[in-house]
């Protein structure tokens, strides 16, 4: 009968917490970016203002992001604090990125037509 040491037991802890936060920082990146992207993604009226730098380049590139910057995060954490101090560190690091990402990025949204002439 062989018992698997603690130290094994306590790596696959951490992986499988890394790949949660992988799951979960995409799905909050998603949640995040989508309703932002929506115009261009949908276009407008018949599609004028599609945009496609944000279909095909931005919006994969955010949810790449938020699928590996918190494991990341989590494995450089790990080394040197203890995990309940990793999860926080984790959740800083979420945060400033989806605050740089709400300062930085800023796709074509729907236009306001106003009080205009009317028809």
């Amino acid at each position: 009968m062989s018992e698997k040491p603690a130290g094994e037991s306590r790596d696959r802890m951490e992986s499988a917490v890394g790949c949660l936060l992988a799951v979960l920082g995409a799905a909050v990146t998603g949640a995040f970016a989508l309703p932002r992207a929506a115009y261009s993604i949908e276009g407008g009226f018949e599609a004028h203002a599609r945009d496609w730098g944000v279909i095909l380049v931005e919006l994969p590139l955010i949810l790449f992001a938020g699928l590996t910057v918190p494991p990341l995060a989590w494995a450089a954490a790990t080394r040197w604090l203890r995990p309940w101090a990793a999860v926080l560190v984790c959740a800083a690091v979420v945060a400033l990125g989806l605050w740089g990402l709400s300062a930085a990025w800023h796709p074509r949204q729907a236009p306001d037509p106003g009080p205009g002439p009317g028809l």
